[in-house]
């Protein structure tokens, strides 16, 4: 089914709870993203409907992380750069401090790469390693590269760039929790605990790993 009930939509999609019964469902990602059509129509504004967002697509006037759109239901997933050919301009998903998703504005240069969290690893035949990514991507890669560790993603060479280390003093953003929204530095890891005190503002909070990401 393609749709959900519009009062079952996670409620860090930006759209009023109430209006119409039902609402689009993303291809994958629905716990982690928000649907193609959400963010062309009710975020950017850019489209009237579904119809719109189809022709743009099919004209190929919307790219999401340097590739051409395939379909208004897929997820866009945390970081993940929207490109929009005619007007030039490039947005990458993000988190407010309410806990909605929200787009910010980046540069061209900005937008040939994006950083996501290393959510798993496997060793291949040849001594190769394989890191699974938390928007869904796979990369065979040289680096030295840790579960919750982040690596930055380089579109036009389709090839991981830099490995950022969970360590302390390491800058993150929470993605989930009350404390959605905020960036701070590492104070200090528990790993047995699987958390870390992150120093914000010269406040000290405690987040669990899977809620944050490294950025720096």
């Amino acid at each position: 089914m393609s749709h959900l009930k519009r009062q079952f939509a996670p409620k860090n999609w930006p759209i009023p709870r109430k209006g119409t019964t039902f609402v689009i469902k993303p291809n994958f990602g629905l716990s982690k993203g928000i649907p193609l059509l959400i963010v062309l129509r009710d975020m950017l504004k850019i489209v009237q409907d579904r119809k719109e967002a189809k022709k743009a697509i099919y004209l190929e006037k919307i790219f999401v992380n340097g590739k051409k759109a395939r379909d208004e239901k897929d997820g866009i997933l945390l970081f993940d750069v929207i490109t929009i050919i005619p007007s030039k301009k490039h947005y990458c998903l993000s988190v407010s401090l309410n806990g909605k998703f929200e787009l910010k504005e980046i540069t061209e240069k900005e937008s040939n790469n994006k950083i996501s969290k290393v959510i798993g690893k496997k060793s291949l035949k040849g001594k190769k390693i394989q890191l699974n990514l938390s928007d869904g991507r796979n990369f065979l890669s040289d680096l030295k590269c840790k579960i919750n560790d982040s690596v930055i993603i380089d579109f036009k060479k389709n090839k991981i760039e830099k490995c950022l280390p969970l360590k302390e003093n390491s800058k993150v953003f929470v993605f989930a929790g009350k404390h959605s929204g905020e960036t701070g530095k590492i104070e200090s890891i528990n790993h047995e605990k699987k958390m870390a005190i992150i120093e914000k503002d010269k406040e000290k909070i405690n987040i669990l790993i899977k809620q944050f990401i490294i950025i720096e």
